[in-house]
Formats: structure tokens, sequence, C-alpha cells
């Protein structure tokens, strides 16, 4: 059965890799008219995103790319800013 949820109850949500890696939490969502396009996720101590990216404070996950929402938000590895070429589909930015 689908559960409906509000989008703020997923704010500070553990977001992990389909890989099993914590890659950070999310802090907000990204609206193109009355749809999701992307979140928001932070970089925490400890998360995968704080040892790849440095400095940056976290990144933009294009919702395609997310596998599920439950108790955790599952992403797909594809995700995972690229350190040898700097392209991936997640966009690095500073958060401010």
């Amino acid at each position: 059965m689908l559960r409906v949820r509000n989008v703020t109850e997923l704010f500070e949500m553990g977001v992990y890799t389909d890989e099993g890696s914590f890659f950070g939490v999310v802090e907000e969502s990204i609206l193109q008219g009355n749809k999701i396009a992307g979140w928001r996720v932070r970089a925490t101590k400890g998360s995968l995103l704080t040892k790849m990216l440095g400095g940056a404070k976290g990144v933009i996950v294009p919702h395609p790319l997310v596998k599920a929402i439950d108790q955790v938000m599952i992403i797909s590895k594809t995700a995972i800013p690229s350190m040898e070429d700097g392209e991936n589909s997640a966009i690095q930015e500073d958060l401010d």
C-alpha cells in the first residue's frame, strides 16, 4: 500500500546509498511546479559526503536517483560525486 507523507516529515532523515553507505541528511526538497525535482542533502560528521567533498556543505540529489523512502532515504550510487572528473548526476553546491 502506498503511504502518503508530508514532505516536511523527511527533513533531517538519513540518506543512504543503495550499497549501504551513510550519505548525509535531507535538508530540504526542491520543487518545480507541484513536483519534487530534487533533494538538498547536507554533509554531516562521518558521512560519505564529508569524506568525498571536504569543505562543501552538501549536494543536490535529483529525485529520479531516489530509489526508496521510508525510515531512511535510499539513493542510487550514481548520485555520489565523482572526484576524478568533477562531473556526476549530483550537483555539488555550497549550501548556505
